[in-house]
């Protein structure tokens, strides 16, 4: 089992983006003196804070625009930690710079790189990079295609929709071989048997699926990749909101109004892509946001959230790795970046010093 921080680099209203980038390092040195495996770094644009009563439509607040850069200074100053970004949004970027940047960090980490890879439901990335969101899946599919084939080729050329290249050699090549441990994310219905297909390890979460639905859809994950003859029985991290408090109540109680605040901000980012996303995708993503919008505490706690004591969330964890058959789980620790630093910090040490021991 795998077990880790996922890292929004939250920039808080009324502090600096100093501020942000040390709290973010101080995270990351939480994990790897905590004795975690890895720290999994998001990847978000023109992610501004606002005033407390403007955040709800907000993107959410951080600094994390270039997360191989951050991963970078990440490994510099840590011995065994890996380094992820959950995920590289691949449609973003030039997929030449792409490689050539990944392969960098797998060679100064020594191999310490896992390559999460993804299109991100937030199209105002997109529409600040002048990219019609309505294109990332083709666009997401090419340069997976050219990364690839720049890491494991000396040469190569490759003729797309978006990309002419001639016989292009990358270098430096990665550390790790053929390449870092690639990894993709999965949210919508159609995603999962095709990843399965693929024979691709999955990031998956609980922020647009409740626990049920994701038990099917990873059924359907597990009998596409079974059917397409690869071996195993599939490769899942779990992305899902954890805090650790004292106590259930405490715990409860201090992320109550953030968790609300992130979810409520879900709908919104669902039901605003959905026009975008092509038919069955634009279908799913109203339908999750009309649900979001409804959706409770108690129903967040019961399907969505590890909330609790140390014993309590350790218990939450150990039945959810089960039910899902999970190899990995990566826990965001502030959900919606309201929670205080000083009980994200006390949360975060529960989870290494009690919660993940009783895991393993």
């Amino acid at each position: 089992m795998h077990y880790g921080l996922i890292m929004e680099c939250d920039y808080r209203y009324g502090h600096s983006e100093q501020e942000a980038f040390d709290e973010a390092f101080a995270m990351a040195d939480a994990a790897e003196n905590g004795g975690l495996d890895g720290v999994w770094l998001a990847e978000r644009h023109f992610a501004a804070p606002r005033a407390p009563l403007d955040a709800m439509g907000a993107g959410i607040p951080s600094v994390v625009s270039a997360p191989l850069i951050i991963s970078t200074a990440i490994v510099a100053r840590t011995e065994r930690l890996r380094v992820g970004v959950a995920v590289n949004v691949l449609p973003l970027s030039h997929p030449i710079k792409m490689a050539e940047e990944v392969a960098t960090l797998d060679q100064i980490s020594k191999g310490r790189v896992d390559f999460g890879v993804g299109r991100s439901g937030f199209m105002r990335a997109y529409e600040g990079y002048d990219i019609p969101y309505a294109e990332s899946r083709e666009r997401f599919q090419e340069n997976l295609e050219i990364i690839l084939a720049a890491w494991t080729n000396e040469r190569f050329s490759y003729e797309g929709e978006n990309y002419k290249l001639n016989d292009v050699c990358v270098v430096p090549k990665p550390y790790q071989k053929p390449h870092p441990p690639l990894r993709m994310a999965a949210t919508t219905k159609e995603t999962f048997p095709q990843v399965g297909k693929l024979g691709y390890p999955i990031f998956v979460g609980l922020r647009g699926l409740d626990r049920p639905d994701l038990v099917k859809l990873l059924d359907d994950y597990r009998e596409a990749w079974k059917t397409a003859g690869h071996a195993g029985n599939g490769d899942v991290y779990l992305r899902i909101p954890v805090y650790v408090a004292a106590s259930q109540d405490e715990a409860y109680a201090d992320a109550e109004e953030s968790t609300m605040r992130s979810y409520r901000r879900m709908a919104q980012n669902f039901a605003n892509s959905a026009s975008a996303a092509g038919a069955v995708a634009s279908e799913d993503r109203a339908a999750r946001g009309q649900a979001l919008a409804a959706v409770t505490y108690q129903d967040l706690i019961r399907d969505r959230l590890a909330y609790g004591s140390p014993e309590g969330v350790a218990s939450q964890l150990k039945s959810i790795t089960e039910e899902l058959g999970l190899s990995g789980i990566v826990a965001e620790t502030n959900v919606g970046g309201l929670i205080p630093r000083q009980k994200v910090v006390q949360s975060i040490d529960l989870f290494c010093k009690e919660v993940v021991p009783a895991l393993r």
